[in-house]
């Protein structure tokens, strides 16, 4: 991988990371190009399945049926109709189309992945791939279909469409013909050759695209819920003893020592919370008190789901593959979707702790019997009983909480069997990556609606200032949300922090 500079990258199969693929993603002025070196890796294992052809060698995939059917040969005159009918028949999703930027991700990751030079392509494949990422063309491609083995079948077969100028594109919003798309934009369609329909639709690229952007999403969201903590811990006049770096130094957990780190940080010269500032709370409720606890294993975890993501995303994850050092072909399951199924799912465990935490602070905000002196829901006005605050914010959080919990459920621990069970243990991967990518949405909410209630609070206590840190959260959030003293509309709000907390980290 290298960058000639902000808009130009080329992939070389091995240095995808996912900052890159965030970039490349929502970036509409990118132009990305096959290393050299790497297109001659990708041509040398192209002349390889081209031997094995001419040899009349059977190897499956090249010039035998597909899954069950993989005892069928196939006659050499046939071979570019069996690429061609195998993304014809594959290309059977349904649902809802995945975004533009998951779709983007998803190109660049399987260009990147056939890059190594073990899949058997021509170079001109991955070109093309490439071009389409560069003229920001972005095929139609439902998101249900995939099993996470043998990869994203039905996804990527939806992909290879539009390279063949079959398919679909979306152009505002609405679906076109890929055909007509490609000639209005001098896309010349491909002709797909022996091995090359596999290559394309036989690999994880979605269900790693998904992953990818989901990891990026979730650090941010992870930064704020510790900030949505810190200003919730001056808000309820809590204690900072609890984040004492001796502490969190004698269990031996970074993430932990991390949160409590960026707590004292955020709370830094504060004038509300103990000890000290003529207040103290002798010991915190588990909330505020076993936050760094709770939040810093999700610190852990982060770093196990960026190792999985990142090696995905520079792995060849195709079948066969093309050996072309001994000029052999060997079957595997590198296509099976299991390292990134196993942690999306505890991805989406930990962000749905993150959020249930959060929403206990938020209902400990709510409570008159137990936040330390706030009035009831947070009222602004004296009027309470004909106002309501923020009575039904902690209401929704709560119900997306709840939806949260369903989508938790692993579903890797389940398996379907596929293809007459010959692929009779699968990772539902693309699953996990979707159903995680729901999670952090709602889970960002949730941290909104608990930074809006926490700067109330902070409002409701004045003269008394917060911490340095906090400060600006709440001068950030001040900004464009006014402190509520009778009732009004909350949902605009709740919208605008979500909008504030999705760009910017203080």
């Amino acid at each position: 991988m290298f960058m000639k500079n902000n808009n130009e990258i080329g992939i070389d199969g091995e240095h995808l990371t996912a900052d890159i693929v965030h970039k490349v993603s929502h970036a509409r002025n990118i132009h990305i190009t096959l290393n050299t070196k790497a297109a001659r890796r990708v041509a040398q294992s192209r002349k390889t399945v081209e031997d094995i052809v001419s040899s009349g060698k059977v190897v499956y995939g090249i010039n035998t049926g597909f899954g069950s059917l993989k005892d069928k040969n196939i006659a050499r005159e046939k071979i570019a109709r069996l690429q061609e009918n195998l993304i014809k028949s594959h290309a059977a999703g349904v649902g809802d189309p995945f975004s533009q930027e998951e779709v983007r991700a998803a190109m660049l990751i399987r260009a990147n992945s056939l890059a190594r030079g073990y899949s058997g392509v021509r170079p001109g494949v991955i070109e093309k791939l490439l071009e389409l990422i560069n003229k920001n063309i972005y095929p139609y491609v439902p998101q249900i279909g995939s099993v996470g083995a043998s990869g994203d079948l039905a996804p990527l077969s939806h992909l290879a469409l539009v390279l063949m100028g079959k398919g679909e594109v979306i152009l505002d919003n609405k679906r076109y013909d890929a055909k007509s798309v490609l000639r209005k934009n001098k896309i010349a369609p491909i002709v797909l050759q022996a091995k090359e329909g596999l290559a394309l639709n036989n690999g994880t690229a979605f269900l790693t695209a998904v992953a990818a952007l989901n990891f990026y999403r979730a650090k941010q969201v992870m930064q704020w819920f510790d900030r949505s903590l810190a200003i919730s811990l001056e808000a309820l006049r809590g204690t900072l003893t609890a984040f004492d770096a001796r502490i969190h130094a004698i269990r031996n957990h970074p993430g932990q020592s991390a949160t409590a780190q960026t707590v004292m940080r955020l709370c830094r010269q504060s004038q509300l919370v103990g000890p000290g500032n003529n207040y103290q709370s002798i010991q915190d409720s588990y909330s505020l008190r076993c936050a760094p606890q709770v939040h810093g294993c999700v610190k852990d975890l982060l770093q196990y789901v960026e190792g999985v993501v990142e090696k995905e995303l520079n792995a060849v994850t195709d079948n066969p593959l093309i050996f072309s050092e001994t000029g052999e072909a060997l079957s595997g399951g590198n296509f099976h979707g299991e390292p990134v199924a196993l942690a999306m799912d505890c991805l989406s465990i930990a962000m749905t702790e993150l959020a249930n935490i959060s929403e206990r602070r938020i209902a400990k905000l709510m409570d008159s019997h137990h936040n330390n002196g706030l009035p009831p829901y947070l009222i602004g006005s004296k009027e309470t009983g004909l106002n309501s605050g923020f009575m039904i914010a902690q209401y929704t959080a709560a119900a997306l909480l709840a939806e949260m919990k369903v989508l938790a459920h692993p579903v890797v621990i389940d398996s379907i069997p596929t293809s007459a069970n010959q692929e009779d243990y699968v990772s539902f991967g693309a699953t996990a990556s979707r159903k995680c990518r729901d999670i952090i949405t709602m889970a960002q909410k949730i941290a909104a609606i608990e930074v809006l209630c926490a700067c109330q609070a902070l409002d409701i206590r004045k003269p008394l200032k917060p911490g340095v840190g906090n400060q600006q959260i709440f001068k950030l959030v001040r900004q464009r949300v006014p402190f509520i003293e009778e009732d009004e509309i909350l949902y605009p709000h709740i919208e605008t922090v979500l909008d504030i907390i999705s760009k910017k980290i203080p």
